[in-house]
């Protein structure tokens, strides 16, 4: 898990877990740059379209709280 947080591209994963990886970056760093090309190629490499709905709106989620808690301030216990 360290290795995925530290960076995913040199983790031991799965090709497919990496484009998810890639496809989550995206979505959250440079959202209008996801294109239909992005969404193909998770077709492509064996998402059906509920998984990459799925993949979408937690990453879209996480995306969301995390906004506004920094908005607000919010600091995690440590």
């Amino acid at each position: 898990m360290k290795e995925i947080i530290d960076d995913f591209t040199k983790a031991d994963i799965t090709k497919k877990e990496k484009l998810m990886l890639y496809y989550a970056k995206k979505l959250t760093e440079d959202t209008s740059s996801i294109k239909e090309r992005d969404v193909v190629a998770l077709r492509n490499i064996g998402f059906t379209d509920r998984d990459i709905f799925d993949i979408n709106q937690v990453v879209s989620y996480f995306n969301y709280v995390n906004r506004i808690a920094d908005g607000l301030g919010v600091r995690l216990e440590k």
